[in-house]
């Protein structure tokens, strides 16, 4: 007690309080060390525990890190609009202990999976980015660095998601793109405008799709569920598949949905049966085609898997929960209703989201997790009903 009083220590409050004189200071990566004003020096224990610390996790959000004109580091406040050389992460320290990986469920948003992944260098394409999933799928890739490109039929909706991402922090890079997959042809213009200004492309995101709406047929002559759900993504990764080689490692991930379970496309021959895929209007049904349509990007995305994983470009199909709003049924006013019903018991987009950027979270951001060939992540892991070789159908 007596040299504890002597330098000092014996009147603090908390073993942790430091001494007078020293002044507790963190590096770039978020070790934290102690400098003594008195005697000039520093060193990486706690003067009175002896022990070592590091921040705890990333930058709380809206804060970043920044050199000012001396070349010393200041931590910026972009919410409150201010600006410290104090670390704000040194309030939460913890010692330097192996932490154990944090694990993730159903309630779990998509900022959280993203947590402390740089995706600086990363150029993610999102199909349907201006509202649902895909919106907040969007807004947490570009809230980690990432430039994000909307490819979305409604430029004019498109352009004011993207402006309230940037709204939300002022470097966002996000902008949107012209792509009808209800066109064959804008499909392949958007390929050739994507290829001509010469990105790479790490993550693609295959989410935009429609449910329960009446029998239409595009402009191609196919009925409109299945080419928005399935063929127009599967014409808009063949048509940016060289690009996704050149960007190795890459990803693309598909959003399916459970629902694939409860149809098939084998006929009484048990052969695949191309004719249920468009259906003429007397044989169709709204959910049986959204069905059949999920279970097509299940058996492309493990095919797609196969094809392009031996040169780096892997592919998985996720399922984004069984209870959660969205606005994709909005053409039948009965599920609509259910819907309206049941939304304070549904999950929130930020957690829905969670399983389209959880794929991508595991390998094109170095991460060493492999993961296993694709099919929908879902409580139950079991395989598609239809198991006939997606290959036979696909061409080229």
């Amino acid at each position: 007690m007596a040299a504890l009083k002597f330098a000092g220590m014996d009147d603090t409050d908390s073993e942790d309080e430091l001494p007078p004189g020293w002044e507790e200071r963190s590096t770039k990566d978020g070790w934290v060390y102690y400098a003594s004003h008195d005697e000039m020096k520093t060193q990486w224990e706690h003067p009175k525990t002896g022990k070592k610390k590091r921040c705890a996790g990333d930058l709380p959000y809206g804060w970043e890190q920044e050199t000012d004109e001396k070349g010393q580091m200041i931590y910026v406040d972009h919410i409150n609009k201010r600006t410290t050389y104090f670390d704000p992460r040194q309030a939460f320290t913890v010692e330097d202990v192996v932490l154990k990986p944090k694990r993730y469920d159903g309630n779990t948003a998509a900022l959280e999976i993203l947590q402390g992944r740089d995706f600086s260098d990363k150029v993610v394409l999102i199909t349907g980015g201006n509202s649902g999933i895909g919106l907040e799928t969007a807004r947490s890739f570009a809230l980690h660095g990432a430039h994000v490109i909307l490819a979305c039929r409604n430029l004019s909706r498109a352009s004011k998601a993207a402006s309230l991402i940037q709204q939300e922090w002022h470097k966002a890079r996000v902008e949107a793109m012209m792509c009808d997959l209800a066109s064959l042809r804008s499909v392949r213009e958007f390929t050739e405008s994507y290829k001509a200004r010469k990105l790479p492309l790490h993550i693609l995101v295959c989410n935009a799709a429609v449910c329960t709406q009446p029998w239409i047929l595009t402009e191609d002559g196919l009925e409109s569920t299945f080419q928005i759900c399935h063929l127009g993504h599967f014409l808009l990764v063949q048509g940016l598949e060289d690009v996704l080689r050149r960007s190795a490692p890459a990803r693309v991930v598909v959003v399916t949905s459970e629902s694939h379970r409860f149809t098939d496309l084998l006929d009484s021959c048990a052969k695949v049966d191309l004719a249920l895929l468009s259906p003429q209007k007397k044989e169709y049904w709204s959910m049986l085609a959204y069905n059949r349509a999920k279970l097509c990007n299940i058996l492309f995305s493990n095919e797609l898997h196969r094809r392009l994983s031996p040169h780096g470009v892997t592919a998985n199909a996720v399922h984004p929960g069984n209870m959660m709003y969205t606005s994709i049924h909005r053409s039948w006013w009965l599920m609509t209703f259910l819907f309206s019903l049941a939304r304070p018991f549904t999950k929130s987009m930020r957690e829905c989201s969670s399983a389209a950027v959880a794929p991508a979270r595991r390998r094109v951001d170095g991460c060493r997790r492999t993961l296993k060939a694709p099919r929908a992540q879902s409580n139950r892991a079991r395989p598609p009903r239809c198991t006939v070789p997606w290959h036979r159908s696909w061409r080229g």
